[in-house]
């Protein structure tokens, strides 16, 4: 049958033939929260996946961040866990750098067996908005930053994450060495190889700098004219990441937070919206006055970033991150050039406005977020929403006219689940399965006897 996603059996065989020395390939589907899963297969099945696709079973869409199933979801016993086909994403299969022996890749999306969208399928509800926004003329653009730490295998002495040393030397630093140059030559060797696997999946990693807590960084990337392409670029990178590091025997860390005396990890998200003709219509008419379009985009964000605050913040730990000036937004607030609000228009060229979404953490599932995103943009240009005024100074300190955002997790669950707008952004469907799923971990969390409960309460009660 043909295949539903795009892809074409000419896409593997030129890969192939160009790749001789490549003997299997990891197929890769997104889930909810942002893990990949699928399998191994070997060189000789490629072009029987591009043909016909691979069986999946349902279930694998339906899972928490453990692996076990959430039967909430309605995606397990319900349909009887039957198999869907995953089709390969066109443009996704790429080479694996490092590995021996040699292995590529591919993303996958998962549809009916019918060539129906599977619609629990986080990437193609991000295909859905962007078509949605393609049938008025637009064409939403974008790129993400990536923070991480490097941290190290071993646990400190009171079995608390710590900051890798230097894989270049052994050398070790406590400090928060941030936009220090020098820091950043200690893990050169596992930079360049960061640089020369994304070159090889055709990623265009830009600047690396040393953020603001011992052991963390910033991996930047281009902007891209197709938000979807920006979104795929994120999920590739995460591995490939995850993946050097594990090389050079160092921990990638996508937690929002695993130290808790320094800041947190953020994934922001920079997009506009092209007209058809090219035209950023975010751009301003006149010099010293705002578009109105964006600034109705920055209404829509900010009216409803309370109840899609759980697609920004998904875990547990994803909470911990939002202390106050810790370089991670408290409120519904935006402003120009300014790294205290959720919504941020940075300085420049006007020509390439476009609005900085702040709130999301590096543990959020990039295709849910920049859907949720898009989606309450169309909703403020639609409705012509006012963003209220702009922050100046420490937004930290100054209260806004929005909601305010929900004050932990188990409140943000609630919030996505009685939420019409995150229902019709994510759709039905996926709306039950990423709201089910993060119930069901909460109860999880909320059951587990931690080494705090026994440090707060073994002996004192």
């Amino acid at each position: 049958m043909t295949s539903p996603s795009g892809s074409t059996i000419d896409e593997a065989k030129a890969f192939l033939d160009a790749h001789p020395e490549i003997e299997a390939f990891d197929i890769v589907l997104t889930d909810v929260n942002g893990v990949g899963r699928g399998k191994i297969i070997r060189r000789h099945e490629l072009a029987g996946l591009y043909e016909g696709g691979r069986h999946l079973p349902i279930s694998i869409l339906g899972l928490d961040i453990t692996g076990e199933d959430v039967h909430e979801t309605g995606l397990i016993w319900d349909s009887g866990d039957g198999d869907l086909r995953a089709w390969p994403i066109p443009g996704t299969l790429k080479p694996l750098h490092g590995t021996s022996p040699a292995r590529g890749q591919v993303l996958m999306s998962m549809f009916h067996l019918d060539g129906a969208p599977m619609t629990s399928d986080p990437r193609l509800a991000l295909v859905r908005q962007v078509e949605a926004l393609s049938a008025k003329g637009l064409r939403p653009a974008g790129a993400f930053e990536l923070e991480f730490f490097l941290l190290a295998n071993e646990r400190d002495a009171e079995g608390r994450a710590q900051p890798a040393n230097a894989v270049l030397d052994g050398r070790g630093s406590g400090k928060t060495e941030v936009y220090s140059v020098d820091h950043l030559h200690g893990m050169e060797p596992l930079f360049a190889d960061i640089y020369a696997a994304a070159a090889a999946q055709d990623i265009p990693a830009e600047t690396i700098i040393s953020e603001y807590a011992p052991g963390q960084y910033e991996l930047t990337l281009h902007y891209r004219k197709d938000i979807l392409q920006a979104a795929d670029d994120l999920v590739m990178l995460k591995r490939i990441v995850r993946a050097q590091a594990r090389r050079h025997s160092v921990t990638a860390c996508f937690m929002a937070k695993p130290i808790e005396k320094y800041a947190g990890s953020g994934m922001h998200l920079h997009v506009s919206l092209q007209d058809d003709s090219g035209r950023n219509i975010f751009t301003e008419a006149k010099e010293g006055k705002w578009s109105p379009t964006l600034l109705h985009a920055l209404g829509g964000l900010a009216t409803t970033m309370a109840e899609s605050m759980l697609v920004f913040a998904p875990h547990a730990n994803s909470w911990r991150r939002f202390v106050s000036q810790s370089y991670a937004p408290i409120a519904p607030t935006w402003g120009v050039n300014n790294r205290s609000v959720a919504l941020r228009v940075p300085a420049g060229d006007a020509k390439n406005r476009r609005i900085e979404h702040r709130p999301s953490g590096v543990d959020a599932n990039p295709y849910l977020v920049a859907t949720t995103v898009l989606a309450g943009i169309c909703k403020g240009i639609d409705e012509k929403l006012d963003p209220g005024p702009e922050t100046t100074g420490n937004g930290y300190e100054q209260k806004t006219s929005g909601a305010a955002i929900p004050a932990d997790w188990r409140e943000a669950i609630e919030a996505a689940k009685a939420s019409a707008f995150l229902k019709d952004a994510l759709g039905e469907d996926l709306h039950r399965t990423f709201t089910a799923i993060k119930y069901a971990e909460l109860l999880r969390v909320a059951r587990t006897v931690s080494e705090l409960d026994y440090h707060l309460y073994l002996h004192e009660v």
